[in-house]
């Protein structure tokens, strides 16, 4: 157990000091440093000591420590996150629009990228957007319907539609 505390230790320490992208380059680092570990043994730690995936400097994910580490699981941590700041979730084509308060986009993008969910491609997110991309088969309704789900919301809403009617012209004088 003491060289769990220790790697714990080490990998709280690097993702505050490197710019560490992915679960294979933890790994690397971890061996350099003495560590035995694997990828599923890295995909543990990083989840238990809260670490999540945000934008770096030169916007690429990079794994950093969360303020409060929350639950210990990725999918935990995903609900408790969409429970917390999503507000309403829309679908269009393939994508899921989930809007939060201002400024609570971001944690919601990362909760979803941390959660590796297998029909989420991608996620874009602005100050109170998230665009989640749905993978090839699985429609932006389905999608947005399970985050819904996970949200605690009873369903995604149905996507806006614009006013039908007639089109406006200009008037002349």
């Amino acid at each position: 157990m003491a060289d769990k505390s220790r790697r714990h230790q080490r990998l709280r320490q690097l993702v505050t000091e490197l710019d560490l992208r992915s679960q294979v380059e933890v790994a690397d680092v971890l061996r350099a440093d003495g560590f035995e570990v694997h990828e599923a043994t890295v995909s543990r730690d990083l989840g238990e000591v809260g670490a999540v995936k945000v934008r770096g400097a030169d916007g690429s994910l990079v794994y950093r420590l969360a303020a409060d580490p929350g639950p210990s699981s990725a999918r935990e941590r995903l609900e408790e996150t969409l429970r917390r700041f999503v507000t309403h979730v829309t679908a269009s084509g393939n994508l899921a629009v989930l809007r939060t308060p201002p400024a609570c986009a971001h944690p919601v993008a990362s909760a979803i990228d941390l959660a590796e969910l297998e029909r989420v491609i991608a996620t874009v997110s602005g100050d109170d957007t998230v665009l989640v991309v749905a993978q090839e088969g699985t429609t932006g309704r389905e999608l947005a319907d399970e985050l819904a789900t996970l949200a605690g919301l009873q369903r995604a809403e149905p996507t806006p539609r614009r006013p039908t009617g007639s089109p406006r012209t200009p008037s002349h004088p």
